[in-house]
């Protein structure tokens, strides 16, 4: 996959170029290919939400198959929302490590989305909580009968809200298990990420449950 990076910086940071050594960074849009394979990462090093949808709705014109990732120097979870309304496949720091840029990079190449922790706790909530009830779907219940009893407890916390480390508190177990078990749930139940996990377990009304 190639990486264009559109930034205001002459120089980019050293992060980005040890996670995808191949990079191309540019400091104005006419200076992108006309047609762009890959991953478009766009750094907004000063908050600016107007002039942000401005370029999310230009860029998504004129490359409409390319995910966006928005990097900010000041992550906040109203700049965040605001980007993925915008068109935004993913919202993260400009200044994350080498490999949390390569695991957005996969996530978001497989159709996934992503955001940051709290941010993503925010949208999970709102969305469970949104949610009109609904007849239980068979299916949807069937596909949730496929977890280990530890996978459906991971998988109905996180829906209903927990990070990852609240999980393992909760469960006591460590993050590192927690990340396992909820890398099997999605493998299993066919989901990419998060809100996907909310929206089947609210079909099958699993966390229509008490705790």
């Amino acid at each position: 996959m190639h990486h264009f990076f559109l930034t205001p910086l002459r120089k980019p940071y050293p992060n980005w170029q040890q996670a995808f050594p191949a990079m191309r960074a540019v400091q104005q849009p006419t200076s992108l290919p006309h047609i762009l394979s890959g991953l478009l990462w766009l750094h907004y090093p000063k908050p600016d939400l107007l002039s942000l949808k401005h370029t999310l709705t230009v860029l998504r014109q004129q490359y409409p198959d390319t995910g966006i990732v928005v990097l900010s120097n000041a992550p906040a979870d109203d700049e965040g929302l605001h980007a993925l309304q915008n068109g935004a496949v993913g919202y993260c720091h400009a200044m994350a490590t080498a490999t949390l840029l390569a695991q957005v990079a996969a996530v978001v190449g497989h159709g996934g989305l992503w955001v940051g922790e709290s941010l993503l706790r925010r949208l999970t909530l709102a969305t469970a909580q949104m949610l009109q009830p609904a007849p239980v779907e068979l299916a949807a219940a069937a596909t949730l009968a496929q977890l280990s009893a530890r996978e459906r407890e991971v998988a109905l916390a996180v829906a209903r809200g927990a990070s990852n480390r609240e999980v393992a508190q909760h469960l006591d177990i460590t993050e590192r298990t927690v990340k396992a078990h909820l890398s099997a749930v999605f493998e299993k139940l066919g989901v990419r990420d998060r809100l996907q996990l909310v929206l089947l377990m609210k079909r099958a009304h699993i966390i229509d449950q008490p705790a």
